[in-house]
């Protein structure tokens, strides 16, 4: 397999999975545009590790064959014939991801796979570092950034709140897969049960807990939207964009009347791209 192919691999596995993803990928250029499909490819072949596999035996051995794809690329020994290995090898080429960053994620995409006990904010923040924060510290050496650990803070604080709009998207779908992934804490606080989720009725106390969720996560927008000015050249208005869009599916799913339960929020096209110029001066302007 020639590097052509193995990036082309990449950039379709990309747009399959993740239009927002795809969307800010297309406003990256030159071989940034590529390397950040790489390494959204290697995620996601990751979280495909664990969720489709039909059992915990399986997904550990799938986990395992992803793990030695990284490793693999990282020692620049690549597999021809795994097109993730050629592709994450040739970006480790150009710019320095961080190993750690991917055992971070590793972590992340285990306790997925055996069970990730979430009972306090803390945990559920923990969480979202390990399976998106990190994805932050991935990306951004690509990118091009100043303002130094600052910036990468602040990187770190967009995945988290990604995965969290993801979560706050995905209660039922997680629900089907017999995982929750609101804290207990909250669940008690406002006296919302399995049950009650199962049930498919959103009651009042249940949109205060949305609330309060997503209070927290747009505070961390607010975090990262600090760091995005700082990215080089188009790549602030790339992270940007995906930025809105995801801070758009928190107002999609209230439009929804908070039905998170047994509906899906999801941006028709022309709402994502409306939100390219406001990128734009999100990043030139000061929305941070």
């Amino acid at each position: 397999m020639t590097r052509e192919q193995a990036l082309a691999y990449c950039a379709r596995l990309t747009r399959r999975h993740s239009s927002t993803f795809y969307l800010g990928s297309r406003l990256f250029l030159g071989k940034k545009r590529s390397s950040v499909s790489v390494i959204y490819a290697v995620c996601r072949s990751g979280d495909d590790a664990v969720d489709r596999s039909p059992n915990k035996e399986e997904g550990r051995r799938c986990l395992e064959t992803w793990w030695t794809h990284i490793d693999r690329a990282y020692k620049q020994i690549p597999r021809s014939d795994e097109p993730l290995e050629v592709g994450l090898a040739w970006v480790l080429e150009h710019y320095s991801v961080p190993k750690s960053a991917f055992e971070e994620l590793r972590i992340g995409l285990e306790s997925d796979l055996e069970g990730y006990p979430v009972v306090t904010m803390d945990d559920l923040l923990l969480y979202c570092r390990r399976v998106a924060g990190v994805v932050g510290l991935l990306v951004t050496p690509i990118a091009g950034y100043r303002g130094g650990d600052d910036t990468l803070r602040c990187a770190v604080a967009l995945g988290q709140a990604m995965q969290l709009t993801n979560i706050l998207r995905d209660v039922g779908e997680d629900l089907e897969l017999g995982r929750c992934y609101l804290p207990e804490e909250l669940l008690c606080k406002y006296g919302v049960s399995l049950a009650d989720l199962h049930s498919g009725i959103v009651a009042s106390n249940y949109v205060e807990l949305f609330e309060e969720l997503a209070d927290v996560a747009y505070d961390l927008y607010r975090q990262a939207w600090k760091g995005i000015p700082r990215l080089h050249g188009s790549a602030g208005t790339a992270v940007g964009v995906a930025a809105l869009n995801y801070e758009a599916i928190l107002r999609k799913v209230r439009q929804n009347r908070y039905d998170n339960l047994t509906k899906r929020a999801y941006l028709k096209p022309l709402e994502r791209i409306v939100l390219i110029p406001r990128a734009v001066v999100g990043v030139y302007g000061g929305l941070g």
